[in-house]
């Protein structure tokens, strides 16, 4: 009996040990790993960078020579979409007149890159056409306008609280603080430092002449990345596969696919989100009769990439604008910017967007005020799919440990659980 139990307990070891096994979950984890220390390394490198100042200036160099290649490749990233659509389409017009598929895929790669370069200047050219003479007209406008409108403003709130010394008081009160910190900055920050506000202004205009340049260096190195992307992949793969194992250099290759169809589907769709909600907000601006239309439309629209919180900043600024001009008309502004943001945030966004991200809303503020906290506006921009993608990583390693175990991978399984059973692995639930 005792020698049929050992048996028994054996075997159950032995089966426990193959399991165990079988149970590979390394690639998985390095991956999780691998992500992990990316993450830190880029937080370490970041405080290093803006916490010493040699390593500062020496950072600040390497990206000022590196400006037209980064300028690039961003661009050759923007606009590949648009490559692929006239590539495939052009491949199919001349599949029967170009029989041999090497010659047709160069034509192709050639036209679609030039194609998608012209149309990213076109649509370049056509905002600065369209936009840029109404906005300085906006701009030219606000400030020749903005004494009379303060004055007009400040007139409007002592009518308002002309029946209330306490209120009157309180204003006469803030203009006279407001005046004497004005005076006071004129005399001790303005005239003193006078000499250096035009030196800084002469380096600005030298820096958007070099920033100028480097966009069109970027946009030859952009043409360069399209139209060897594939060898560029390859290279990539390559290195990869040449110092890791292959199983985990397959996660890795997957991974980076899933991180890139992430990004891709995120930014193309808030630039295009944010495209619409900023030509909404001209229409119904126009419709309101409301003041500087295109200006505020411009900042709505560009503050609207930033994903929950970009229209109430956007809505700040704007704010302040309209209700220097009419007060009343501000309000009504602000109640518009909160219908502008329940339609993107419910309908536009997500018939755009979809769920390219996967993360539920709760995590979208929540990367976006960790990213905003750690990085700023480029943060609180991208704070969103790297966190998409780090939640990718994480849910799949879960994923793959509960497979294992022959548990439930979805999440509903788990809301009602009292417990798991230590032997079966089955998820129990209290009885009603």
């Amino acid at each position: 009996m005792g020698e049929k139990k050992n048996d028994s307990y054996d075997l159950f070891i032995g089966s426990k040990k193959k399991e165990k096994a079988n149970w590979n979950i390394k690639p998985y984890l390095a991956v999780a790993l691998l992500a992990f220390i990316v993450f830190c390394l880029c937080i370490t490198v970041f405080f290093v960078i803006y916490r010493f100042e040699g390593v500062k200036a020496g950072w600040d160099k390497l990206t000022g020579v590196l400006q037209p290649i980064i300028i690039g490749m961003v661009i050759a990233y923007l606009i590949n979409p648009v490559m692929k659509f006239i590539e495939r389409n052009m491949g199919k017009a001349l599949k029967k007149r170009v029989p041999d598929n090497q010659k047709r895929d160069k034509v192709c790669r050639v036209v679609g890159t030039f194609g998608a370069l012209a149309f990213f200047l076109l649509i370049i050219f056509l905002l600065i056409e369209m936009v840029m003479p109404q906005l300085i007209k906006s701009i030219s406008g606000f400030v020749t306008n903005l004494p009379a409108q303060m004055d007009s403003f400040l007139n409007w709130f002592e009518s308002v609280v002309s029946g209330d010394n306490k209120g009157a008081l309180m204003l006469e009160e803030a203009i006279r603080k407001g005046s004497e910190f004005f005076e006071n900055w004129v005399k001790t920050s303005l005239l003193p430092d006078l000499q250096t506000y035009v030196a800084e202004f002469t380096s600005g205009v030298i820096n958007v002449v070099k920033l100028l340049l480097n966009i069109v260096v970027g946009l030859i190195v952009a043409v360069y990345v399209l139209l060897s992307k594939e060898k560029f992949v390859g290279q990539f793969k390559k290195i990869i596969y040449a110092f890791l194992p292959a199983r985990p250099a397959n996660v890795i290759i997957d991974t980076v696919r899933k991180s890139n169809q992430i990004f891709g589907g995120f930014i193309s769709g808030k630039i295009l989100d944010s495209a619409i909600i900023g030509v909404l907000c001209y229409i119904v601006l126009c419709i309101m009769r409301m003041p500087y239309t295109v200006l505020v439309s411009v900042i709505v629209g560009v503050t609207n990439i930033v994903p929950f919180f970009g229209p109430f900043i956007g809505a700040v600024p704007g704010t302040i604008i309209i209700m220097l001009a009419n007060p009343i008309q501000g309000l009504y502004f602000v109640i518009f910017v909160f219908l502008l943001q329940q339609l993107d945030g419910n309908i536009i966004g997500p018939k755009i967007l979809g769920d390219s991200t996967g993360l539920s809303s709760f995590w979208v503020v929540f990367a976006i005020l960790v990213g905003g906290g750690l990085f700023g506006f480029a943060g609180m921009l991208l704070g969103v799919p790297v966190f998409a993608v780090i939640y990718y990583i994480v849910g799949k390693v879960v994923s793959y440990i509960l497979r294992k175990k022959k548990m439930p991978e979805d999440t509903a399984s788990y809301i009602q659980a009292s417990g798991v059973n230590a032997s079966t692995n089955n998820i129990e639930y209290k009885k009603k």
